[in-house]
């Protein structure tokens, strides 16, 4: 006779609330034939420019980079999305290892690391102090965008480099400490610390189009670059959740933790909120993209296309294995 005590096992954890995204990016996405062709040039340049140390990080950071950045540029040639690509393996890898693993423990360091990149960004030919991997594949990237981008082009990437790098000190600075940071300011970072203004930086350059400043400052483009700019963070914060709780701590500096503490509400209800949030953006996004494109083949049209591959990306990449928990 089992004697064992009877036991009923734990329900399971229902899933939390996601955004539905359907009506706005139902997919498929279109995407660049060459996405093979990129994963094996990142690999390429990232053993010129050794980045990343671990073979599995490396083989997945080429992966999903080499994936989302042939849907951000379904139509580009090869030449533009391996420089996007490259730059965006830059940027990850710089954060990953500088920023999150390193930068909370040491924002002096790492704002050493940072003024690193300025001086290379401000136009100097050699870093301020001895270089290394980062310093010289930086060089590397900075000297192929001159080749390829008008003066104007160059200016405003390197200024969305420049809030990238900062952002990134933000965020390590904040990220064992959320509860000093507010819901206004934390929707301001966001898209700074998740690179989505230099995607579209990128885009205009490796797509040769360039809008002017009064296209730039329309009210129909502003309201599209800010929705798919929080659309990127917000999304990403909901995928990634999971994965950065499992290690414990302090919660992460995210979206659903900020209206936690905005709104008092339990885990639950602020991804009901923030999945809401996602569906308004990507509503405005696809009624902007929609207005913008209805003249056919002008610049504005351009820009639309760019921007929702944009969007378009950001909803593919966040079922990546590199989301998982």
């Amino acid at each position: 006779m089992n004697n064992t005590p009877h036991t009923t096992p734990p329900s399971p954890t229902p899933p939390l609330p996601t955004p539905d995204l359907q009506g706005s990016f139902p997919g498929p996405f279109a995407t660049s034939p060459h996405a093979e062709a990129i994963e094996q040039h990142t690999a390429h340049w990232l053993h010129n420019f050794p980045l990343v140390r671990s073979p599995n990080e490396l083989k997945t950071l080429c992966n999903i980079t080499a994936q989302g950045v042939a849907r951000v540029l379904p139509t580009a040639d090869q030449d533009g999305l391996f420089l996007c690509a490259d730059l965006f393996l830059w940027l990850t890898a710089f954060d990953d290892t500088h920023g999150e693993t390193e930068g909370a423990r040491d924002t002096a360091r790492l704002a050493r690391r940072i003024s690193q990149c300025v001086h290379l960004l401000a136009g100097h030919d050699q870093p301020a102090s001895e270089t290394n991997a980062y310093t010289a594949a930086l060089q590397d990237l900075l000297h192929r965008f001159r080749e390829q981008s008008t003066p104007t082009q160059y200016l405003r990437l390197t200024a969305h480099l420049r809030d990238n790098l900062f952002g990134i000190l933000w965020e390590a600075h904040h990220l064992d400490r959320p509860d000093q940071v507010t819901l206004n300011d934390y929707r301001a970072m966001r898209p700074h610390t998740v690179f989505v203004r230099t995607v579209m930086a990128t885009a205009e350059v490796a797509l040769t189009y360039e809008l002017t400043e009064n296209e730039r400052a329309s009210t129909a483009v502003r309201e599209l670059e800010n929705a798919v700019a929080d659309l990127a963070g917000w999304i990403n914060d909901l995928a990634s959740y999971a994965k950065e709780t499992e290690r414990g701590g302090p919660p992460p500096l995210s979206l659903p933790t900020l209206l936690i503490q905005h709104h008092e509400c339990d885990l639950e209800e602020a991804f009901r909120q923030a999945s809401r949030m996602c569906e308004d953006q990507a509503s405005t996004a696809r009624l902007r993209i929609t207005e913008l494109s209805v003249n056919g083949k002008n610049t504005l049209a351009d820009h639309a296309r760019a921007m929702e591959a944009v969007a378009a990306s950001y909803v593919w990449h966040i079922g990546h294995a590199r989301y998982e928990g």
